[in-house]
């Protein structure tokens, strides 16, 4: 059990970090720029200072005028993300957040660690794993998957399950790796490009990078990789729908639920 405790206890770490690096990375969702912390934003231009006197002379003729549009592009409801103020309406304490992330983080690894122990590409997967949770909480606060973050869970699943492979002396499953991705990211493209669909290419290009620790377990475990994540996701979004949390237009998040799946695919092979 020394494997599995040490994950989990670098998993609870990294949890607990998460959310603040979950802000820092995630982007804005919209494109008129917040005032600064403890200022009010400034008037509009066309505004006459409150103590101005009013102007003498006889009103001028015509219709009054409007009051100017409001600066920046309007979103409508269903356009804000998941996490952005829809689900969450009131304040929790400062440590929940890194105590539900050090949880996660702990139950990710560890179950991981447990399930593939001896396995020489375990290293490869925790290492993905850890960047995984990251891009799922980034995810679900900004709905956007940064691709240096996903290039890095790349990099870092080919750099180690290439080594493992040569440590091993199994290079046949570091090709069935790289097939995998590779059909994975084909799959994932004809779902985006499907008529409706709200996957993202940043989607596709975490699918793709997420076949190779599910190519490395076999095909048997890609296949149980490309069906679980769509299926939590359609179930998610058929429970936000049936309790109200969520409309029809609401913008959702994919990929929690492809890290979700690929998780519990790797757990199940």
């Amino acid at each position: 059990m020394g494997v599995p405790f040490t994950a989990a206890l670098l998993g609870a770490l990294i949890g607990a970090v998460l959310p603040g690096a979950g802000r820092r990375l995630a982007t804005p969702t919209s494109a008129s720029p917040a005032a600064p912390p403890g200022r009010r934003p400034a008037p509009p231009a066309s505004a006459p200072p409150a103590s101005a006197p009013p102007a003498s002379g006889p009103p001028a003729s015509g219709p009054p005028a409007s009051a100017p549009p409001a600066s920046g592009p309007s979103r409508s409801a269903g356009d804000r993300p998941f996490l952005a103020g829809r689900v969450r309406v009131r304040r929790v304490p400062s440590w929940v957040p890194a105590a539900t992330g050090a949880v996660v983080g702990a139950v990710v690894l560890g179950t991981l660690a447990a399930a593939l122990d001896g396995d020489p590409g375990l290293p490869a997967v925790l290492a993905m794993a850890a960047v995984g949770l990251i891009l799922a909480v980034v995810d679900l606060t900004c709905l956007r998957l940064p691709d240096p973050l996903v290039a890095t869970a790349g990099l870092l699943g080919a750099a180690g399950l290439t080594a493992a492979a040569l440590l091993a002396g199994t290079p046949g499953r570091l090709f069935t790796a790289v097939a995998a991705a590779a059909v994975c990211g084909f799959v994932q493209v004809l779902l985006a490009l499907a008529p409706g669909s709200r996957l993202g290419f940043g989607d596709v290009k975490l699918g793709t990078v997420l076949g190779l620790p599910l190519g490395w377990l076999g095909w048997s475990t890609v296949l149980t990789g490309l069906v679980l994540p769509h299926l939590l996701n359609g179930l998610a979004v058929l429970g936000l729908l049936a309790t109200g949390r969520v409309r029809r237009d609401t913008a959702l998040p994919v990929g929690p639920a492809l890290l979700a799946g690929t998780w519990l695919a790797l757990l199940t092979s």
